[in-house]
């Protein structure tokens, strides 16, 4: 998949970067055409002339260019590779490169370009094994993984400390085919495509305090957010009170009720081309909310509770030929009966099957188990895989239809 791509090749100060050359020259054997960025600090590793050397290209330092007397460029060159790359790759990422990214620094060539850039960006982190297990770290790898960019899980190994432990660059092997895996994963063939996707639960408030909802995580609604953004669409994500970061290249819409999210996807409705409600909307909410918070009393409560707007069913009704409607179903028994039974009746073109009986899957996991079930009667049961692997997989289907 590398061949004819373009990938511009972040390199770090850490003490891996000599497999980073061997990167470059896999990549380049295998067609692609690379352009090298360096850190001053990579460069008391491996001088630039090395790089420049297998890339055969000239190599980026400086965010400012050595001929200080020309306008051409001047100080946006991060643009132009941000630009004209079709992948992003930092390897070795150091915890302080990863620090600068994950909360915005733009201080060198290589963390501006970050900021500049469209297209897909990998991390292959590599440090000691105490720098990789600080907390500090854990939790700047967790921000760059909410943003949606991928992360290459260094390897245990002796590090260059002494130490035995995570923390070695991933193999050139490993960083090439994860690479090569990115770029079949986000074909830009969603390009002009408008896509609103749901997301996360719903709060029904009982009283100020308390509220119904459910264990929706959001994480699977993001994932396809992200997918479908990686691959050119232009995505409104309306999504329901969650703690994760908006994917690159998202217009995100907060709500917090059934209401709220009917109220919100049928605004944005007409101009959309694909809808994908993948939010665990309540069913029923309080019908009367208390004004203030209800005290505990020594007896039973009633509490009469209401339906919620149908978000599905609406879109089913209301949706023209052209626009296609995906929707999801969590069930507990008679899994597939009910799944079709809904995709009938709510006039869906493909439903997402969840099943609370997979290990791995459903809510509070990274990955997922589904079986895709199309208007034409086609069912494709996927095997238990990252939910960003389960978003591509939808959108495929999806890209089918059109």
């Amino acid at each position: 998949m590398v061949a004819g791509k373009n990938i511009a090749l972040g390199v770090t100060g850490g003490i891996s970067v000599y497999k980073v050359c061997t990167v470059v020259r896999l990549l380049k054997k295998a067609g692609a055409n690379v352009r090298v960025m360096m850190t001053r600090s990579a460069t008391e590793f491996v001088t630039p002339l090395t790089f420049s050397t297998l890339s055969q290209e000239d190599v980026i330092v400086s965010l400012w260019p050595e001929n200080r007397n020309t306008s051409t460029h001047l100080g946006i060159q991060h643009i132009d590779l941000g630009l004209w790359a079709d992948v992003m790759l930092i390897a070795p990422a150091t915890a302080n490169t990863i620090a600068h990214i994950a909360h915005g620094y733009a201080e060198d060539f290589l963390s501006s370009t970050v900021l500049a850039l469209r297209c897909p960006l990998i991390v292959a982190p590599a440090m000691d094994l105490d720098m990789w297990e600080n907390a500090a770290t854990r939790e700047n790898i967790s921000i760059l993984r909410s943003r949606g960019y991928f992360i290459i899980s260094p390897e245990a190994g002796e590090l260059a400390s002494g130490l035995v432990g995570m923390g070695r660059l991933a193999e050139p092997e490993t960083i090439v085919e994860f690479v090569d895996g990115v770029i079949e994963k986000t074909p830009l063939d969603l390009k002009k495509k408008k896509i609103l996707i749901t997301a996360g639960p719903t709060h029904e408030p009982i009283d100020p305090v308390r509220f119904i909802s459910n264990r929706s995580s959001g994480t699977m609604g993001f994932a396809l957010a992200n997918a479908a953004a990686l691959r050119g669409a232009d995505v409104t994500l309306i999504s329901g009170p969650v703690h994760l970061g908006t994917p690159k290249n998202v217009q995100r819409i907060n709500v917090d009720t059934a209401q709220q999210m009917y109220d919100a996807v049928m605004a944005n409705m007409k101009k959309q081309d694909i809808f994908i409600m993948s939010a665990a909307v309540a069913d029923y909410s309080p019908a009367t909310p208390a004004e203030q918070k209800i005290k505990k009393q020594n007896a039973a409560m009633t509490m009469e509770l209401r339906s919620t707007p149908d978000i599905l069913r609406t879109l089913g009704e209301k949706r023209t030929k052209k626009q296609r409607l995906i929707g999801f179903a969590l069930e507990t028994t008679n899994e597939l009966e009910h799944a079709k039974e809904k995709l009938s009746k709510k006039n869906l073109d493909l439903i997402v099957l969840n099943s609370t009986r997979d290990a791995g899957a459903t809510f509070g996991y990274d990955t997922n188990v589904v079986t895709l079930i199309n208007a034409n009667g086609t069912v494709k049961k996927l095997p238990k895989m990252p939910k960003f692997d389960v978003a591509v997989e939808i959108l495929n289907a999806v890209k089918q239809m059109l």
